[in-house]
């Protein structure tokens, strides 16, 4: 019988990655029971969760007893919710992270200044993640807010994060979650989007017209730290009806570049720091 190498990769349920000897497998299906919590399963049964999570019903089971002890799942008529409780993870991600309260009030101003939504998001695998947002019109179907995920490869602000990120990380990305047609405009072929990626770094900045949603138009532009690495990207977002890309370029993407330089500014990234020139180290 062979012997398992303890230092073997292994990969969890939620997509984490670490040793056999030190990963600890139910805690990572105890948070996957909890991702299984979302718009649309806000109060699923037992058997749903387990259908859900792939789980056998008394692991589930054993799961929301704990979490309910915890006070993070609530049962109610058999159905299970979650409790304001779990909230307190997101505010203490958001209370140690210096990027979110700095880039508040300049979402805010840009949302002023453009008449439209301004956001800021991160890169978590093969999505990005608000992590800030002034709403100013709803133009997608889905109801946008921090902690809303969408695909990586068919936004600006998922290009813009990959642009700067090492070949590893698009490489993953690429083939973790094969990116799909959205709309009839997504890019999805990996040379295409390898070659859109380029385009982002030479020009410092991206356009994304109908690949997410029909009529949807975003632009966004990198936020850097006191290294230069690029932390986020800030993002505005309109509809076809209402602009066009070549509009976008000329009108929107100079106050983009302009408040994100700002947000970088107070993050510790000095005028003297340039950003790459060459594409060492990335694709």
């Amino acid at each position: 019988m062979a012997v398992k190498d303890p230092d073997e990769q292994v990969t969890g349920t939620t997509g984490a990655v670490g040793s056999d000897r030190d990963y600890v497998q139910s805690l990572d299906r105890g948070l996957a029971l909890l991702l299984a919590f979302d718009g649309d399963h806000p109060d699923p049964t037992l058997a749903e969760l387990a259908q859900l999570t792939g789980f056998s019903r008394p692991a589930v089971r054993r799961f929301l007893i704990t979490l309910e002890r915890l006070g993070y799942v609530r049962a109610h008529g058999g159905r299970f919710s979650l409790t304001p409780r779990v909230l307190l993870i997101g505010q203490h991600y958001t209370e140690s992270h210096a990027l979110i309260g700095v880039a508040q009030p300049h979402l805010l101003q840009l949302a002023e200044r453009t008449g439209e939504s301004a956001s800021l998001a991160v890169l978590d695998n093969a999505e990005v993640v608000y992590v800030g947002r002034v709403p100013v019109r709803r133009i997608m179907s889905i109801n946008v807010q921090v902690g809303t995920r969408i695909p990586a490869h068919a936004t600006s602000m998922g290009r813009v994060l990959l642009a700067w990120s090492p070949a590893a990380v698009v490489d993953d990305v690429l083939t973790r979650r094969p990116p799909v047609a959205l709309t009839a405009n997504t890019i999805t072929g990996g040379i295409a989007i390898r070659d859109a990626l380029h385009l982002v770094r030479e020009q410092g900045w991206s356009i994304v017209s109908e690949e997410l949603e029909p009529g949807l138009l975003s632009a966004s532009a990198p936020v850097r730290d006191r290294s230069g690495t690029v932390v986020a990207a800030l993002a505005t977002s309109t509809s076809t009806g209402r602009s066009n890309p070549d509009e976008l370029q000329r009108e929107v993407i100079p106050l983009l570049l302009e408040t994100a330089s700002r947000i970088s500014s107070e993050l510790g990234f000095g005028p003297a720091q340039t950003r790459p020139t060459a594409y060492e180290g990335f694709y």
